[in-house]
């Protein structure tokens, strides 16, 4: 018997990347899984974003392991299909007890003009998208009276400064992935009385598609910034079944008293001077 089983996640990015990775690590574990993704392009994102078949690949996934997937094609922008999506897959499903608020965009490669268009795209996606989510969620678990676990996707661009790009898009990713940090903390606190725990984790570059192609070149054009960007442990890019490891600690048992921390999963990158 795994860790969760008898568990239902609630997953936004679920089609590739580290969603993709949480989803089938966590029904290895037991869960059965409420999938989201938009599934479409966002115009300041010049890298392909996933596709309606990536979503269904991930469910072939987690049915193999002898689990159930339900999934909607959503943007997390969009509070009330949000939450339309996860109401059908509670009553698919049966309940909920995890929230796993991962879906991320970035914007390497952004052309010149569209600074502001990114930053907003940035803050609505990963600060909004994250508020969107866990509100999406919330009457049900609180309703459930049986605890749960929420974890946002951070970054180790939320607990230092970093600077891999100076597009607007790039800034409005950093402020994002500190915004959520103190939404992670108002609502660890808020919710301590209902034993429903929220917390962060924040990976290092993660070996995914959406880092494909990222573009380095402020980094490589400045060697002291470059140097700062380099992980201490010897590793580029981390796999998303570290994050996806973590994150099983965080919603199981093993961490039922474990809220308001921000988890880095970073090869000593927040540590590093």
């Amino acid at each position: 018997m795994g860790t969760l089983e008898g568990k239902v996640a609630f997953i936004t990015g679920a089609a590739r990347g580290q969603g993709r990775s949480h989803a089938v690590r966590l029904a290895e574990e037991g869960a059965d899984i409420i999938g989201v993704d938009i599934c479409d392009q966002i115009s300041t994102v010049t890298y392909p974003m996933a596709s309606r078949d990536d979503l269904d690949e991930t469910v072939e996934m987690v049915e193999k392991l002898g689990r159930r997937m339900v999934t909607s094609v959503v943007d997390v922008r969009d509070e009330q299909a949000l939450s339309a999506a996860l109401a059908e897959g509670v009553e698919s499903l049966g309940r909920l007890d995890i929230i796993l608020a991962n879906a991320g965009i970035m914007f390497q490669g952004l052309g010149q003009g569209r600074d502001h268009e990114a930053f907003r795209d940035a803050i609505d996606v990963m600060l909004v998208g994250v508020w969107n989510t866990i509100q999406a969620g919330l009457p049900t678990l609180v309703e459930q009276g049986d605890g749960g676990s929420i974890v946002i996707t951070s970054s180790v661009n939320g607990l230092k400064g970093m600077v891999a790009g100076t597009n607007g898009g790039n800034f409005g990713y950093a402020a994002a992935k500190h915004g959520v940090v103190g939404l992670m903390r108002m609502y660890a606190n808020y919710l301590a009385p209902h034993s429903i725990r929220v917390n962060t984790v924040h990976p290092t570059g993660v070996d995914t598609p959406m880092l494909v192609g990222f573009d380095t070149s402020a980094a490589t054009a400045n060697p002291a910034l470059a140097a700062g960007l380099g992980n201490p442990m010897p590793v580029g890019r981390i796999e998303p079944i570290d994050v996806s490891n973590a994150i099983v600690y965080l919603v199981s048992d093993a961490g039922r008293y474990v809220t308001g921390v921000a988890l880095p999963v970073d090869a000593g990158m927040v540590n590093k001077a």
